[in-house]
């Protein structure tokens, strides 16, 4: 058994009076010494409510600090965190309930109504999170009950400690088991990456039942000894004012957000001097909302990883993120990857195929699904990613498109996602995505959903012949149309399972 630093106590024995967290809505701050100690005692606490090592924990609420110290809490006693996702309703939350045997769940005040029908349900015990919450208990009272020395467990490299869901972009989401020891990577990974100091300030949005709500990047922020703030939800307008006062210097955020900032009002006026380094992830950020960035002399450098990595296996350089556009870059320290062929053989130098990755960073498998665990590693143990991507001359990566979402046109295969990158550029549109549909003549052909810039028109008539200046023939979609929004994961993913469910 290989074991690692407790997390919250090493950080408190090395700085303990520096701000861990800032709550942004109500302005209290939380130095790694309060971390720790309401941690210490709330691990105790939980365990006074029958919570034993390898025992599952919910969480269904919106961004606060107290997720992170049910985290480090869960890391102290052994036990397994599950953040829920608060967009789901219980119906959809149940199942995932049920599947991960929860028995203790932690709600906030917007998700009481919802905590207490999925513990009827299931016999859960509840926890509110703040005042006035209809629960069995409340967490300032586990914590302010318990004892200061709460003589913990040590910390095991490689157990579960959190279980975080797949996107799912394709159906039932998977429990993906989170390590300590793939958060000590991710660290490694995401803070070389993007130059992380103990003094870097940055800011919480992305939610916390996803990846890229704990691990990026408020995970290795903390392990560095810097402050996050926490917002409760993303607020363009508010992210907008931190940035123009000084208050964040390191930031990430997927294609959605730098999206929601770019048409904001006060992008224009907006101060991002302070900001030393901009990261996006979930997908790559389109060509256009680039250069709209780079125009401000912002490089916004796009990186790549999943859920089963922890996640940061990709992040482009800031030198190349504009002559290398479209590239997540170089895998990082602790992350090996390669480009496997569909006949299994693996590519050398520039090439096409499967992703495949291999280090400390990627997930042991699924919780409770060993089939699923089976069929996501290759013989010889490399993550089958079921992404196609390409590496260039120079070494750097390239994400084509999911495998799943290539369709066949004609006996020619078609990537969406490079079809995607050229609608954007087109008149009048925002957005783009397309999915591959049956066809008596072709066999199947493009689809394409897109959504239009403010105050712009697009001319779905005009869009075909458009295209034929720029695309092959037979990647052009046969049909197009314009909606308002389409269906997105936590990430901002759009789920193209689900646009079938929008062609009229």
């Amino acid at each position: 058994m290989q074991y690692v630093t407790d997390m919250a106590g090493k950080r408190a024995e090395l700085t303990p009076d520096r701000i861990a967290v800032i709550d942004d809505e109500t302005g209290a701050t939380l130095s790694f010494a309060d971390m720790n100690d309401r941690a210490s005692r709330l691990a105790t606490g939980l365990a006074r409510l029958g919570a034993k090592p390898g025992d599952r924990i919910g969480v269904l609420c919106h961004n606060r600090p107290d997720v992170f110290t049910l985290l480090f809490a869960a890391q102290k006693a052994r036990f397994i965190l599950v953040p829920l996702n608060w967009r789901q309703p219980p119906a959809e939350l149940s199942p995932l309930v049920e599947g991960a045997d929860i028995r203790i769940l932690a709600v906030d005040g917007a998700f009481a109504g919802a905590g207490r029908e999925l513990a009827a349900r299931h016999s859960l015990t509840l926890v509110g999170m703040e005042p006035g919450i209809d629960a069995d208990t409340d967490l300032d009272a586990l914590i302010a009950e318990a004892p200061e020395d709460a003589g913990l467990a040590p910390v095991a490299a490689n157990d579960p400690w959190y279980l975080l869901y797949t996107s799912g972009t394709t159906g039932l989401p998977k429990a993906v088991i989170q390590t300590p020891a793939m958060a000590w990577a991710n660290a490694v990974n995401y803070s070389q990456a993007v130059d992380m100091v103990s003094n870097d300030r940055s800011i919480n949005f992305l939610p916390l039942f996803h990846t890229g709500g704990i691990n990026l990047p408020t995970l290795p922020l903390f392990l560095a000894g810097g402050t996050s703030r926490i917002l409760r939800t993303f607020d363009a307008g508010r992210v907008l004012s931190l940035v123009g006062a000084g208050e964040v210097t390191s930031f990430f955020g997927v294609p959605a957000i730098y999206q929601a900032m770019a048409l904001h009002e006060h992008f224009a006026g907006t101060d991002f001097s302070a900001v030393r380094s901009f990261a996006c992830g979930g997908a790559p950020l389109p060509e256009p909302l680039i250069r709209v960035f780079a125009e401000r002399g912002i490089a916004v450098c796009n990186g790549m990883g999943m859920t089963e990595t922890g996640p940061t296996v990709f992040l482009n350089d800031p030198a190349h993120a504009a002559s290398k556009i479209g590239s997540v870059g170089k895998p990082q320290m602790l992350a090996e990857t390669r480009i496997v062929e569909a006949d299994g053989s693996v590519i050398s130098g520039p090439g096409e195929g499967e992703l495949q990755i291999r280090g400390p960073g990627v997930t042991p498998g699924y919780f409770g699904n060993e089939s699923a665990t089976a069929s996501a590693f290759s013989g010889d143990g490399w993550l089958k990613t079921g992404d196609v991507a390409r590496r260039d001359a120079d070494g750097y990566y390239y994400i084509v498109d999911r495998i799943k979402d290539m369709y066949i046109s004609g006996g020619e295969n078609v990537y969406p996602a490079e079809v995607e990158r050229v609608l954007v550029t087109g008149p009048g549109v925002l957005e783009a995505a397309v999915i591959g549909v049956p066809d008596e003549r072709w066999g199947e052909v493009g689809e394409a959903f897109l959504i239009a810039s403010p105050d712009s028109e697009i001319d779905v008539d005009a869009l075909p012949g458009w295209c034929r200046e720029r695309l092959a023939a037979y990647k052009i979609p046969k049909r197009f149309h314009v909606v308002a929004d389409m269906p997105r994961t936590a990430a901002g993913k759009v789920q193209k399972h689900m646009l079938r469910n929008m062609r009229p």
